[in-house]
């Protein structure tokens, strides 16, 4: 579902932040997400809050090709999101987040699959890996930015990640899908278990020509 309105986003936003913490997808302030609502703007959540306890106070509205914006100081990540959607055209909504078993495989060489299910294949479609930079910091917004044209999921070295997509509800459904998959990667190792996937070509199959979503409209090499 997308957002038509800066009251609609605040409203979706406050409710999928307590299905985050719901779902122990992040913890404390750890997190921040936003919402394309036109080409020109987008809402952010505010610099300090939980997920938990959004407020409709708790929100900026910004111009995604200055980074100006009315209502409080956004969070300190804000260019991320914005540079984000100045290069993902499609992208309708990001959240940035360090759930437990997501935030061990960024941190880590474990390796998620992308080839097991349904959702598997689907959401983690295009996985991609910054190296750490600070948050708030230049390097980390430009490191986003470039990453974000060529992958839906970016895992940040010691960091968390952040999951975009056309909407705010897929963005969250792709969060829990790569969260459960590194649980899945993680039991398997601890087991002794082979995970054993589809091949490529049935992967690449099922992405193009299965019915199952919209193919992702990525740039052609």
């Amino acid at each position: 579902m997308k957002f038509a309105s800066y009251e609609e986003a605040v409203a979706g936003m406050i409710r999928w932040g307590q299905w985050i913490m719901e779902h122990h997808l992040t913890w404390g302030s750890a997190g921040n997400m936003s919402v394309r609502i036109s080409e020109e703007q987008a809402v952010v959540t505010a610099s300090g809050t939980r997920f938990d306890a959004l407020r409709e106070e708790d929100f900026a509205l910004c111009d995604i090709a200055t980074g100006q914006f009315t209502g409080r100081k956004p969070s300190k990540e804000l260019p991320c999101h914005l540079g984000l959607y100045r290069r993902t055209p499609w992208a309708g909504a990001a959240v940035h987040v360090s759930p437990f078993y997501t935030t061990l495989a960024a941190s880590s060489d474990l390796e998620i699959p992308q080839n097991l299910f349904v959702e598997n294949m689907y959401y983690l479609q295009r996985i991609e890996r910054v190296d750490y930079a600070h948050p708030g910091s230049n390097a980390l917004a430009c490191a986003i930015e470039e990453a974000g044209a060529h992958g839906n999921i970016i895992l940040m070295k010691n960091h968390g990640v952040m999951v975009y997509d056309t909407s705010l509800q897929e963005a969250c459904t792709g969060l829990e899908v790569l969260e459960n998959s590194c649980r899945m990667a993680l039991e398997a190792k601890r087991a002794g278990i082979t995970l054993q996937g589809v091949s490529d070509s049935v992967r690449e199959d099922f992405l193009l020509r299965s019915g199952y979503k919209p193919a992702r409209p990525w740039p052609q090499p």
